[in-house]
């Protein structure tokens, strides 16, 4: 079973999904979908490369998506 990583794929789906983001973004499907997965499966391990950060932060703004920087930075596992 294969599960989408954090936080791209909240990030991805709180701005409706892979084909708003790629058209934001300009990036291919398949490397949008990748950020979501794991760095052993060829993604990003759920890191959304931050190059695309800034379309993302104000297409969000301008949908009214509650979105800020720090919902880009990495979740660990293991936080209490």
């Amino acid at each position: 079973m294969t599960y989408a990583l954090e936080p791209a794929s909240s990030i991805i789906s709180r701005l409706g999904g892979l084909s708003v983001v790629q058209s934001v973004t300009g990036a291919s499907r398949t490397r949008v979908y990748r950020w979501t997965q794991p760095k052993e499966k060829g993604g990003t391990g759920g890191i959304i490369p931050l190059s695309h950060a800034p379309k993302l932060l104000s297409y969000a703004r301008e949908s009214g998506v509650a979105l800020s920087a720090n919902d880009f930075l990495p979740v660990e596992e293991n936080a209490i």
